[in-house]
């Protein structure tokens, strides 16, 4: 399954979408979904609990001015990446 993520942590259901996650899923962060990945957070705290797959939109992390405060341990995808992630799952579940 593949999850996108494009509101902010703190303005979702966003423990729900952590107990949705299973190993192999994909999850896409992006918009101001990248926060959720900011270094040491509560947030990537929750996150890095799961096997799913993280991603985040390398572009919007730059837009936000975040590239030093993300986490190293999630992997930068760019839009090309997107579409073939898009590709790759049939289903797709966006918050």
């Amino acid at each position: 399954m593949f999850y996108t993520l494009f509101h902010s942590p703190w303005q979702c259901d966003f423990d729900s979408l952590i107990l949705l996650l299973q190993e192999g899923d994909d999850l896409l962060l992006l918009q101001d979904g990248v926060t959720a990945a900011l270094k040491n957070s509560q947030m990537y705290l929750k996150l890095n609990t799961t096997l799913a797959n993280l991603w985040i939109l390398e572009e919007d992390v730059i837009a936000r001015g975040l590239v030093t405060q993300i986490s190293s341990q999630v992997l930068l995808l760019n839009y090309a990446g997107f579409v073939e992630l898009t590709i790759k799952n049939q289903q797709q579940v966006a918050w």
